[in-house]
């Protein structure tokens, strides 16, 4: 009795469903069968189930309600999978077919049952879109009382939101979004997995330690480095904080960073890491399948707006270092092998990853596969040569079994969270459709237009910072993309300028102001105020506010019409923000005044280089601003050295 109450702990459940989707998903990514649609009626489900198993684990899913309560919700809400995962199985043909608008009483039944739940999971995990999915069901049902004409619509039945959340395979629960979720994003989501499992990514943050330099300065540029590094196999800004954070910020404060500056740059750094490719936050996928391109067209553009962002941001991070802190010289902690080797490998299977799709032209569910399975038989190699041949101490507590376990608990617990999150969000993008709100608000977007169109940019970059308060990168995506670039197409802007202007956005809404979770986490890692926090990594995060309407003047940046003008926009745009960070974070001269008025000069020849439509003006003033960023950066340095040796003497003066 004793053996069989371990066996089935909430633990190894987890994992024998975790395993069932893992499995579920390497058999569909190699053979494809039944097709993306039909996969998701089946796992949502179980996606679902691993997703409360694991939030159980952690914590009761009422906290204020009895131990009995929270047992029976569980054996409920599994329940409720179950059914779900087994009417599918027995009908998907008759709903996915033959009952399409004419649905039976027990497929009302079953899609109520699974919007309830996904509604009610969606409470806990992202209470800000469960208030909005509530006030759409409202608004789907009651439109007709609205007094304002825009919003006015003539409203429809209970039966129908069910029907079109659920059972509707193309919206809702199990709509595109979930699908895709299941199949490109979970492939990719494999080389997380692999990493997690084998402790690579703290690897990957000493490693880059100990290449940040025996300086300092250099010290806070380890966030920057481990951020890039984490951020591409991670789809969360929180989740790289917490990863690198974690690290970084309790070395800088060692080194005499402020707590607050130590967890904006940390905030700062996880931005760029949903930049990053090849995840890119997620919403990379997205955009490739609303564009109906190939993945690693994304990939390609992606890679210019992460070189214009980290150029910006190591070089506010090299300011606010120099500022702060002396230039006394520190000793890089020693890496042991084991931790190289496997950063060796992470970083050799992402340039097979690129080879892979750049060179070779390979799909990109195919590459990720193969990428994931170079990496773990590289790092399963380098675990038994360390553990068993080498012997070495650093793998002693180490288990294969332990090790595969992690990977794959890693890899469902990050696809189960997408799936609810993407669950929810199909709901909401299918009541926006019911409604006709989309194509209402599509058509005064074009109205604003044809008055002038960059008033209709500011009204969508309003509307995205206010759609993006609160909620993760992918679901300001979606709702952007949805909502928002349509009618920028129809005013004849570039898709891929469009498109790029939602992702840009969605990453900004994840630090905007008054809600960030990112920054949170670093605050509360820092020990620091979170609204102080905030502000800092806000002005260190100036590129990507600039970018997001750069590339409406530096089109070939994202266009790529040619590589000679993407390379051409993508620097010209790289020194633009590295002008306006020094206007920001440097000083010319220790005197306020002159200084202030020298830095408003460098900022408005750097805007010339970024915003001025004729190239050959903003080539002009890009020769000016480069030569002004270097010496500015060597009158920084001048200034705070200036600056330490005058509060030495004050010290001297007060001793003596």
């Amino acid at each position: 009795m004793q053996d069989t109450r371990k066996l089935l702990s909430l633990s190894n459940v987890t994992l024998l469903v975790s395993l069932v989707l893992f499995g579920w998903l390497l058999y569909y990514f190699n053979t494809g069968a039944g097709g993306a649609r039909h996969l998701a009626t089946l796992l949502v489900p179980i996606a679902l189930t691993v997703h409360i198993l694991f939030t159980y684990q952690e914590r009761w899913l009422y906290p204020r309600l009895p131990a009995w309560f929270n047992h029976a919700a569980v054996i409920v809400y599994i329940g409720i999978c179950a059914y779900a995962f087994w009417y599918f199985w027995q009908y998907y043909e008759q709903i996915a077919i033959w009952r399409q608008g004419a649905y039976t009483r027990d497929d009302f039944i079953v899609g109520l049952l699974i919007f309830v739940l996904v509604m009610e999971l969606s409470r806990m995990a992202h209470p800000v879109l469960f208030w909005v999915n509530v006030v759409l069901v409202f608004y789907t049902i009651w439109g007709y009382l609205s007094p304002v004409d825009f919003f006015w619509h003539p409203g429809t039945t209970f039966y129908r939101v069910i029907t079109s959340s659920t059972m509707e395979l193309s919206t809702g629960v199990y709509g595109l979004y979930a699908q895709l979720t299941l199949t490109l994003i979970a492939a990719f989501l494999l080389l997380a997995a692999v990493a997690a499992g084998f402790d690579a990514q703290n690897a990957l943050v000493n490693v880059m330690r100990r290449l940040a330099g025996k300086s300092r300065h250099g010290i806070p540029q380890t966030a920057v480095l481990a951020s890039v590094s984490v951020g591409m196999v991670s789809g969360s800004g929180a989740a790289n904080t917490a990863v690198t954070g974690s690290f970084t910020i309790p070395l800088m404060k060692r080194y005499g960073v402020p707590p607050v500056f130590a967890g904006g740059v940390e905030t700062a750094a996880s931005m760029g890491g949903l930049i990053m490719p090849p995840l890119m936050a997620v919403a990379g996928f997205l955009m490739a399948e609303l564009l109906g391109v190939p993945y690693w067209e994304v990939v390609q553009r992606g890679f210019a707006v992460a070189f214009v962002y980290f150029t910006s941001l190591m070089l506010a991070v090299y300011l606010i270092s120099v500022a702060l802190l002396p230039n006394d010289p520190v000793e890089p902690p020693a890496v042991p092998g084991y931790q190289q080797v496997k950063t060796v490998i992470f970083f050799g299977g992402i340039m097979a990853l690129v080879v892979m799709m750049g060179y070779y032209g390979m799909g990109a569910m195919r590459s990720a596969l193969n990428t994931a399975g170079i990496m773990f038989v590289g790092l399963l190699g380098a675990w038994l040569w360390f553990k068993f041949v080498r012997k070495d101490p650093e793998v002693a507590e180490e288990t294969l079994i332990g090790n595969l376990r992690k990977t794959i608990e890693t890899h469902a617990e990050m696809t189960s969270y997408l799936v609810l999150l993407m669950a929810t969000l199909g709901i909401m993008i299918g009541l926006f459709t019911v409604t006709g709100f989309i194509l209402r608000m599509g058509n005064m977007m074009v109205q604003l237009g044809e008055w002038h169109i960059i008033a209709t940019i500011l009204m969508a970059w309003l509307f995205g910072w206010l759609a993006g308060t609160g909620l993760p990168p992918t679901a300001t995506y979606i709702i952007v993309a949805i909502i928002i670039v349509p009618p920028l197409r129809q005013l004849g802007i570039d898709p891929w300028v469009a498109h790029f202007f939602a992702f840009l956005l969605a990453i900004w809404g994840e630090l905007s102001p008054p809600t960030s979770l990112t920054a949170a986490v670093a605050s509360r890692i820092a020990k620091a105020s979170f609204m102080r926090t905030m502000w800092v990594a806000l002005k260190i995060c100036i590129p990507i506010t600039i970018m997001s309407f750069a590339i409406f003047v530096r089109t070939d940046m994202v266009v790529l019409e040619s590589f000679q003008g993407q390379l051409r926009d993508t620097l010209l745009v790289a020194i633009g923000t590295c002008g306006c960070t020094f206007a920001v974070f440097g000083r010319f001269v220790f005197a306020s005044v002159p200084d202030a008025i020298l830095r408003a000069m460098m900022a408005v020849i750097s805007f010339t280089v970024i915003f001025h439509p004729d190239n050959t003006v903003a080539i002009m003033a890009a020769v000016v601003t480069l030569p002004l960023v270097v010496f500015g950066v060597w009158r920084h340095r001048q200034v705070a050295a200036d600056k330490e040796e005058r509060a030495a003497a004050r010290a001297a003066a007060a001793e003596g």
